[in-house]
């Protein structure tokens, strides 16, 4: 078979298939011709539509921050209103009003009927049923704000809104002031019930009796253990002014007696033993790697021989980078200043180095969510 390596053709003499492709593509003669050719056409309207869609997401999130602080999508939950009527509610100006609501339909969270008015989409709808999505919106205001000026952003250095928001991000005892950890502590349950409906898709709990959550929050991800596990017994590993709301969910959710509360912090104290099983949902890729080596370490003396360990979180895609995790959650993990989004070979080799055996690698069919690695001790 011949060589077609870009290599090889190089070698050959000339610039490389991708080289010609690349400056053909960047070249305004060529753009105009694939203008009026029908197939390149389409390829050169998608291309346009796809670059237009980057330089536009910027004004596409702050269409989507303010149709969320307006509560418009609540408003029209009722049934369809007009431009006018909604702007006299939250205090916008109608000719205003009237231009947030097209935006919204054009992203496709509102619907413009015929009649002028305007109602919910199944895209506005679906929104509002996630748990926790408006809160995150909210909350992207710390993440705009560090973005502003992004070149100084990527240079480094600076303090950022979200390493000043995140109160474990300075060891244990940045987790001091109640009402920034109750605001993060409900930020994260929210989130967590659907990393715990993907994660409990991908992991089987077949033969674990005893499972603990290391920084396990206020227990969300163990109350749906719980109800899709009648017989496991759980432990709620997590700072202790993390979880002070985890009695009251636990108890809630009728898994009280179930459930062991340790307060701890895995960067001080020594894990509990007894489980055999422990999940990591949503921790590693808050941590440098210093402190993941060690709390892997400290997982992997916690289990006993054949135990299972459980990481939960999204993933970067690695050598095939992914729009959603390898742009979001890199650059927002980067925001936070102590920690960074990894691929499952990185966390896969990551627990080699501990002494783990047995590493599986499960893709989430939303990425976006989480993606899971498990491995046995």
């Amino acid at each position: 078979m011949a060589d077609l390596s870009d290599d090889a053709m190089t070698a050959r003499g000339g610039l490389t298939l991708r080289a010609r492709l690349l400056r053909m593509a960047g070249s305004r003669r060529f753009q105009a011709l694939a203008a009026r050719m029908p197939f390149l056409r389409r390829v050169a309207r998608a291309e346009g539509a796809a670059l237009f869609d980057l330089i536009a997401g910027f004004v596409q999130s702050q269409t989507l921050m303010a149709l969320v602080e307006f509560r418009v999508l609540h408003l029209l939950q009722g049934g369809p209103n007009t431009a006018t009527a909604l702007g006299a509610l939250c205090q916008v100006p109608a000719d205003r009003m009237l231009v947030l609501m097209r935006a919204g339909a054009a992203l496709g969270l509102l619907r413009q009927r015929r009649d002028g008015q305007f109602d919910l989409a199944i895209r506005g709808a679906a929104l509002l049923g996630v748990p926790g999505l408006e809160a995150m919106v909210r909350h992207h205001r710390a993440l705009y704000a560090d973005l502003s000026d992004p070149a100084a952003f990527f240079r480094g250095g600076m303090q950022t809104e979200l390493a000043r928001f995140w109160p474990y991000v300075f060891e244990a005892a940045g987790a001091v002031d109640p009402v920034v950890t109750a605001t993060y502590s409900n930020l994260m349950a929210d989130s967590q019930t659907l990393v715990a409906e993907d994660t409990l898709r991908m992991v089987d709990l077949t033969g674990v009796q005893r499972l603990m959550d290391v920084g396990g929050g206020t227990g969300a991800f163990l109350a749906a253990v719980g109800v899709a596990h009648p017989r496991i017994a759980m432990d709620l590993f997590d700072l202790p002014v993390v979880v002070t709301g985890a009695n009251l969910r636990m108890a809630q959710a009728g898994l009280a007696d179930r459930c062991q509360i340790h307060p701890g912090s895995f960067r001080d104290d020594p894990l509990p033993i007894g489980a055999d099983a422990i999940s990591l949902v949503r921790v590693l890729y808050d941590h440098a790697d210093e402190t993941v080596e060690r709390l892997l370490a400290a997982v992997h003396a916690a289990l006993p021989p054949g135990g299972l360990l459980i990481v939960s979180e999204p993933m970067s895609g690695g050598a095939d980078p992914d729009r959603a995790t390898d742009v979001y959650f890199a650059i927002y993990t980067m925001a936070m200043q102590t920690g960074r989004t990894r691929s499952m070979a990185e966390i896969g080799a990551m627990l080699a180095r501990a002494g783990f055996r047995d590493v599986q690698q499960n893709k989430g069919f939303r990425p976006f969510v989480t993606s899971v690695v498990t491995a046995r001790r």
